[in-house]
């Protein structure tokens, strides 16, 4: 057994070699890139400076003549209320329109990854982590059948407060729209949007309901829906395939002690994972995958008698007294997970954003990362623009945000299907084999596991990256599985791992885009410049 594990480690090493030479030609391209960035971003603040110049002879909005605002939001998650803050901050008019203003309360978006707390930054929204008792996240653990391994985000280049934080979701979300609402040209009121106002094919604004029951309309030359993943507006302007793979069961301990501080914990459990993660000072979220889209019954207490007898004895030993107290105490809540690639109707006059647009399953925390990095591209290719009045020659241009915001959002949206998909049990050898594999190859430090992990945390939004370590694990699987003597049996089971590894990565990309992952300098519209006449 020794030797096998040492000749998969050695075909592991030959792996990560070929790894890092892909990477190296990579970071290249990323160079080359990167200097093209830098010419794009120096034209557009150049273009911006121009804009705010002619914006101030004009008048503090320009010639805007459709509606009030400039921009109608609808919603205030999240990506809503960054959103708002943001263009606000621009100059622009905005109309939020949100449902319910109180504090929401729910058991997703309650960790922010560090490329997510990194846009934050860039948005000029890192102080609404302040105030919330949020809790720094510096990495992972990940447990399995008895044994442990630790994952640390690759930090060492960043500021010292740069890292993920754990926090209230509803806390975060009020902390933004207070921001937001503090600026004088940003009105946040609550009603729920009922319809889309479309003339000849292009969106005006909304109609919507007031708090207390008026119907009313508002108009804006461009309409930005962040109504979540419940979105009842999204079907106009995309073409939705959601997948609910599995749900979530919450669970809150009170004065719980993590056997690693600061980190996130993920046991890799039977049927499915189980996370960890401390959201105060005083409390755990914890939250466990069930598969399928059926849950025992909360309510005659299937659900209570489901987590002590099947997943309460795989929980570590130092969290087992409060995961029980916790179960005993009787809160306990259920979420949907959903996944649906962005699969866009380009729509003059309105966009979609958030999750309303684009989901991925929850496992590793990449929602609001993608949520803030779309809304820095967007703002960045708003911030030339004059006015936006012409909807066509708007819409055309805006196509380019499809295609730019591909290499954050697909990485994370892959990652989080691929390894939600080898972290689930599963009767079948080859996929056991898999799984394993994966936790050991986590567990060789190195690259082996801060090429992952910078993944995973959104340092490293490279697809290549990804598709090269997620091809190595299964090729040390293999490599320990045939190691040093192969049989029949064990290549058949071989075939089956790597068979089975392309069967859970490339419907993924294929949902993402081949094209716009990979290769988007190739796609027209990369290069599409702000229109002329806005």
């Amino acid at each position: 057994m020794a030797d096998q594990y040492t000749w998969g480690l050695i075909l592991g090493a030959v792996v990560g070699l070929v790894a890092l030479y892909n990477l190296g030609l990579l970071a290249v391209y990323n160079f080359v890139m990167k200097n093209k960035s830098d010419e794009d971003a120096d034209s557009l603040r150049t273009q911006s400076s121009a804009a705010k110049t002619a914006s101030a002879v004009n008048g503090e909005f320009g010639s805007n003549a459709v509606g009030e605002s400039d921009v109608i939001i609808v919603g205030a998650g999240v990506a809503g209320a960054a959103l708002a803050h943001t263009l606000g901050k621009d100059g622009r008019r905005v109309h939020v329109i949100e449902r319910d203003l109180s504090e929401p309360d729910r058991i997703v978006g309650e960790l922010l990854q560090p490329g997510g707390y990194l846009k934050l930054i860039e948005l000029g929204l890192a102080d609404c982590l302040e105030k919330i008792d949020a809790q720094r996240v510096v990495g992972y653990a990940i447990f399995k059948d008895g044994r442990d391994t630790q994952l640390s985000y690759p930090l060492e280049k960043f500021q010292s407060d740069v890292a993920g934080r754990s926090f209230h979701n509803g806390r975060f979300i009020q902390r933004m729209r207070e921001k937001a609402a503090t600026l004088s040209n940003v009105r946040l009121e609550q009603g729920t949007v009922t319809s889309l106002l479309e003339e000849k094919g292009t969106i005006k604004g909304v109609q919507y309901k007031t708090k207390d029951g008026q119907e009313l309309t508002a108009y804006a030359p461009l309409t930005i829906v962040c109504d979540g993943c419940f979105s009842n507006l999204r079907r106009s302007l995309c073409n939705p395939k959601v997948d609910v793979p599995s749900c979530f069961v919450g669970l809150i301990l009170e004065n719980c002690q993590l056997p690693y501080a600061n980190n996130g914990h993920v046991i890799l459990a039977n049927p499915s994972p189980i996370l960890f993660y401390q959201i105060s000072s005083t409390e755990v979220r914890c939250l466990v995958d069930v598969p399928g889209q059926k849950v025992p019954s909360i309510s005659n207490g299937e659900m209570a008698n489901y987590l002590k007898t099947v997943v309460s004895p795989q929980v570590p030993p130092q969290i087992y007294d409060s995961f029980v107290a916790a179960i005993d105490k009787g809160n306990i809540r259920t979420m949907p997970n959903r996944s649906m690639p962005a699969d866009p109707q380009p729509t003059p006059g309105a966009l979609l954003m958030g999750d309303a647009f684009n989901m991925r399953h929850p496992l590793t925390g990449g929602g609001m990362t993608v949520a803030l990095s779309d809304i820095v591209l967007l703002c960045d290719l708003l911030r030339p623009l004059r006015n936006l009045n012409n909807a066509p020659a708007l819409s055309k241009y805006l196509e380019s945000f499809y295609t730019l915001r591909k290499p954050v959002s697909s990485t994370i949206n892959t990652l989080a299907g691929a390894l939600y998909r080898v972290f689930c049990a599963s009767p079948d050898e080859a996929r056991r084999e898999m799984r394993d594999a994966c936790f050991d190859y986590l567990s060789l430090g190195g690259l082996c596991s801060s090429g992952p992990i910078s993944l995973l945390s959104g340092l490293n939004p490279r697809p290549l990256s990804l598709v090269v370590h997620f091809f190595a694990v299964a090729v040390y699987a293999v490599g320990r599985l045939l190691l040093p003597y192969p049989s029949p049996y064990r290549i058949w089971i071989g075939a089956r791992i790597i068979f089975g590894a392309s069967g859970i990565i490339f419907p993924i990309i294929k949902a993402e885009g081949v094209r716009q992952m990979f290769f988007p300098v190739t796609v027209p519209a990369y290069y599409r410049a702000p229109p002329a006449k806005c």
